[in-house]
């Protein structure tokens, strides 16, 4: 296949607003009507640039996890992460903190005291059937930048141009931030069982001859062994791509939860809501986030279409 015959699916955000009551707004791509999962990545929100002095910055309030693994990767500021195994962090940009939540943990997000600007990416990976039920885990990763070509890479998860991230995965993934050059062309070597999916930050990228502008996510199917990304801005542009084998498991999400079934969602409120499951994070000067209402009609199962 040549450039002109890949197929892209360009997928828009929606603003959704994140944290309770200190909400701040987020962009979110991924899960759409149209695409569940590229790969086992399910969730991607994409905030900022904000400055925490309009914003109010971050402020997330303890919350659950199951089923899934939290990726926090950023472009400016920094967030201070506490969670129920007892992890404190932070989270800086270049920087990967990876949190297994798997049969149930809790955790907080808030912009530290000097951040100014806050902006990022937060994603989800879901867990497949054999492993959604793992102990608690906290990684944490520095991988160094990279040139090839035209762009500046960083891989943080899987392999990409030579570059192997070390953080564990329950499925293979791939996960990495490329900064391309004004006007600059790179062409990048992947694998051909993976589908991916390039979300944009800044600037406009073409994704074979496609266009991606600022805050949409290009999706292109398995098959393909190389990608070719275009900057056709002035300035330097920067994407996040992510990749991965088609995860076949049905899931359903809702909240902070990821299960396969409505009887495990509704468990899992009932688990944070009674304190129970999901342990106790200690040092945030506040009350844990309430789980909302669940709807009255049973919660279905999705996948991706065919």
């Amino acid at each position: 296949m040549s450039t002109v015959d890949v197929e892209v699916e360009v997928l828009s955000a929606r603003d959704v607003p994140l944290g309770g009551p200190r909400a701040m707004t987020v962009r979110r791509t991924l899960p759409q009507r149209s695409r569940t999962l590229i790969g086992a990545w399910c969730f991607a929100d994409h905030y900022g640039p904000d400055r925490v002095a309009d914003s109010g910055g971050m402020d997330v309030a303890p919350h659950p996890h199951t089923g899934l693994q939290t990726v926090s990767w950023l472009f400016e500021g920094g967030i201070e992460h506490r969670d129920s195994l007892g992890s404190h962090a932070f989270v800086r940009p270049g920087e990967l903190n990876l949190m297994t939540g798997g049969h149930g943990i809790s955790h907080t997000e808030v912009s530290t005291p000097d951040t100014t600007v806050l902006h990022g990416v937060q994603l989800w990976v879901a867990l497949p059937e054999e492993h959604r039920h793992a102990a608690r885990d906290f990684q944490h990763h520095a991988p160094h930048p990279f040139r090839v070509d035209g762009a500046r890479l960083r891989v943080f998860l899987g392999t990409l141009a030579g570059e192997t991230s070390p953080v564990r995965t329950f499925t293979p993934l791939l996960g990495a931030e490329l900064l391309l050059d004004p006007a600059a062309t790179v062409t990048l070597p992947v694998d051909p069982a993976f589908e991916h999916g390039v979300l944009v930050d800044e600037g406009d990228v073409h994704l074979a001859t496609t266009l991606l502008r600022p805050a949409e996510l290009g999706y292109v199917a398995p098959g393909r062994d190389t990608l070719t990304l275009t900057n056709t801005s002035d300035h330097t542009a920067r994407l996040i791509l992510l990749g991965g084998p088609p995860f076949d498991e049905e899931i359903i999400m809702w909240w902070n939860f990821i299960a396969r079934t409505d009887e495990e969602i509704r468990q899992a409120r009932e688990d944070w809501t009674t304190g129970t499951r999901f342990g106790e994070v200690r040092g945030y000067p506040g009350s844990p986030l309430p789980a909302p209402e669940l709807p009255t009609t049973p919660l279905k199962p999705r996948r991706n279409p065919r």
